[in-house]
């Protein structure tokens, strides 16, 4: 065993795990020191033994502080990594010690996940009254990298484009079409017959850059030549999106089960469109597995998606 194996194996302690995303972070000693609770000297130290055990260097001193060298990048991505799976052990153990049967973590993706989530959650707990749960809204860009990270178990919405690196395991559970939507007092609205060109007049309602749906839909938009004023308004929150609709001549697009959930304030323009997003579904960390409590979810989710393919949603096909 080399002195970097032995050091790895044997003398790496959390606290230079925490010691490494402080630096990071901040990239200044005296501000690590305060944030820490202990001197400058005492940083300055840690950081040498680190270094001098693993026989590395790991950050470079520059006019803008600390920066990272290729073998620091390296560390400190696994501490990140490192540090989530021990705050994800803290938080099962504490829940644990508790009372609780666990908790589980979900990302998700709300103009896709707003119906399919809320019913799974609601067979979870019938379950498993102990098992808690916390939701974070988000898209794509920012909820995958806390899943990669460990700080979410599971992402629950849209799937993204197949992940060609392999980092992620995925269930598919609803196939649902996006449908147009305006108010019930649209100009638009009722019409039997619509052409493309009719939509041109009015302003749009869109996910905003970075979500699944924005590239999809301004592509199809493009080919139909239906242009994008400069009058819009970019959201993911179906409240504002049905809050507004039922108040402007605004068009929004919507997945199918939000359509049919809608009241008489809405009207779904006979429109089709074609297949712009993959299925909804589910997606975990592949290097990590799943929790207990994780597992139940996604079974919950299962569940939920076969409720919901039962009132006229259209299912996954393998």
């Amino acid at each position: 065993m080399n002195n970097l194996d032995w050091y790895l194996q044997i003398n790496l302690k959390a606290r230079h795990l925490r010691l490494l995303v402080a630096i990071d972070t901040y990239r200044n000693l005296t501000q690590v020191a305060e944030i820490t609770h202990v001197t400058v000297p005492a940083v300055s130290k840690s950081l040498a033994e680190l270094e001098r055990g693993l026989g590395l260097t790991l950050f470079s001193r520059t006019t803008y502080g600390l920066m990272p060298t290729q073998c620091g990048e390296c560390l400190i991505r696994h501490a990140r990594a490192m540090l989530a799976i021990l705050y994800q052990a803290r938080d099962e153990l504490k829940a644990l010690s508790s009372g609780a049967e666990g908790k589980v973590r979900i990302g998700m993706l709300a103009a896709s996940a707003s119906v399919l989530l809320p019913q799974a959650l609601n067979f979870l707990k019938q379950k498993s009254p102990g098992t808690n749960v916390t939701v974070i809204e988000g898209t794509t860009e920012s909820l995958l990298p806390e899943l990669w990270q460990g700080h979410l178990d599971l992402v629950v919405g849209r799937l993204p484009i197949l992940d060609t690196h392999g980092s992620f395991e995925e269930k598919e559970l609803l196939d649902e079409p996006v449908v147009l939507m305006t108010g019930c007092h649209h100009p638009l609205a009722h019409s039997k017959e619509l052409t493309w060109s009719d939509l041109a007049a009015y302003p749009w309602i869109l996910p905003p850059p970075g979500s699944i749906l924005r590239d999809p839909l301004e592509r199809v938009l493009e080919v139909n030549n239906v242009p994008l004023t400069n009058n819009y308004i970019e959201t993911l929150s179906i409240h504002v999106v049905r809050a507004h609709l039922q108040y402007s001549d605004f068009i929004a697009v919507m997945a199918e089960s939000l359509a049919n959930g809608a009241d008489e304030h809405f009207y779904k323009l006979p429109l089709n469109l074609p297949k712009l997003l993959r299925p909804a579904g589910v997606l975990w960390n592949r290097n990590r597995g799943l929790t207990p409590s994780a597992q139940l979810m996604v079974s919950c989710l299962e569940d939920a998606a076969q409720l919901l393919t039962s009132v006229n949603l259209t299912p996954y096909r393998s």
